[in-house]
């Protein structure tokens, strides 16, 4: 029988936890073709969510917990999670019911079909109009400009084959954008399209600062238009300061006591030259912090414990072995 892992990152999702792996497990009974295993990985909650998991892990054996040592951020937390994942298959599910568990068997389906990634795609959302309508001009202007044909209204949610996080594995990258990276390495994916209903409990830990990252790391690791739309604008700038120049001279040498040459037209330039020039440091800048984050090595993610998890030591976010001590359930924790 093959081997499902579900994957579920979660940061104070207390209220959440044990609805969802009730409806997982309700999912499961009705395919017993399958074997399955439920990996939480958890990024230092602070609303008794870990309490919650190691009571859930001490009840069901096929329930495994990764406890960070602090908040990683969503994008490392998830990541490192998936590349944890032993199954045939993984699905990824989200603590807060907005990726409904029903959609498994389909995703199964798709899998069994050949196919070694299936994304959710959310068609339409039950979130406000406005968001929805700023995420849908999002994915269609990084559609446009990405060196790479991404897949859009792509949640992260659905199912990655053992196979393809072999290679997310090798990647050595410490900061990923995990959806560019099904279409960046090429793999043989699908979709399978949803509504996105609200979340079930509790408020959305998502921010404008987290939501900004999240879009920003997708333009810095898939394309590099903006740099080189800096250097057109650039001599395009150049070119109409230059024009305008000229202009401004010949008619101040034909029409000398008539034609003064005013200051507005000065403060104008000077705002709209700084304004371009602000915005183009900041997207420079974005790029040298994506690549301040490489070079530094750092891990993904730092594991505080590890509860049902039967492995000696901990997998790091490179592959690579390191120590562990006995958790006081009887599980392993490493740093």
């Amino acid at each position: 029988m093959k081997l499902i892992t579900i994957l579920t990152p979660c940061f104070n999702e207390r209220d959440n936890i044990r609805p969802l792996h009730k409806a997982i497990d309700a999912v499961f009974e009705k395919l017993p073709q399958y074997r399955h295993e439920h990996i939480f990985i958890d990024n230092c909650s602070s609303d008794g969510t870990t309490d919650m998991l190691r009571q859930l892990a001490a009840e069901h054996q096929h329930v495994k917990v990764i406890l960070n040592a602090r908040n990683f951020g969503a994008v490392r937390s998830s990541y490192y999670g998936l590349l944890q994942c032993r199954g045939d298959a993984v699905i990824v599910i989200m603590a807060d019911f907005q990726d409904p568990p029903e959609l498994i068997p389909e995703y199964l389906a798709k899998w069994e079909q050949g196919f070694e990634v299936v994304l959710g795609v959310k068609t339409e959302s039950a979130e406000s109009a406005l968001m929805y309508l700023v995420r849908s001009a999002y994915y269609k202007f990084l559609g446009r400009i990405s060196d790479v044909q991404l897949v859009k209204q792509a949640t992260g949610a659905g199912l990655y084959d053992q196979r393809v996080l072999e290679i997310f594995r090798n990647l050595d990258d410490p900061y990923p954008y995990a959806r560019g990276l099904v279409s960046d390495t090429g793999c043989h994916y699908t979709t399978v399209a949803y509504r996105q209903p609200l979340r079930r409990r509790g408020i959305t830990k998502n921010n404008f600062y987290t939501l900004y990252d999240v879009a920003m790391l997708g333009i810095t690791n898939h394309t590099k238009v903006p740099l080189r739309l800096a250097t057109i604008l650039g001599f395009t700038f150049s070119a109409i300061s230059m024009a305008v120049a000229i202009i401004y001279s010949v008619l101040k040498l034909m029409f000398w006591y008539q034609y003064p040459a005013g200051v507005a037209p000065l403060l104008i330039g000077i705002f709209a030259f700084g304004s371009v020039q602000l915005l183009f440091i900041g997207i420079l800048g974005e790029y040298i912090g994506a690549i301040y984050t490489r070079v530094q090595k750092r891990p993904l993610v730092v594991e505080r414990a590890r509860i049902n998890f039967e492995s000696r030591g901990v997998v790091s976010a490179f592959g690579t072995s390191i120590g562990c001590v006995p958790d006081s359930q009887g599980s392993r924790s490493g740093s």
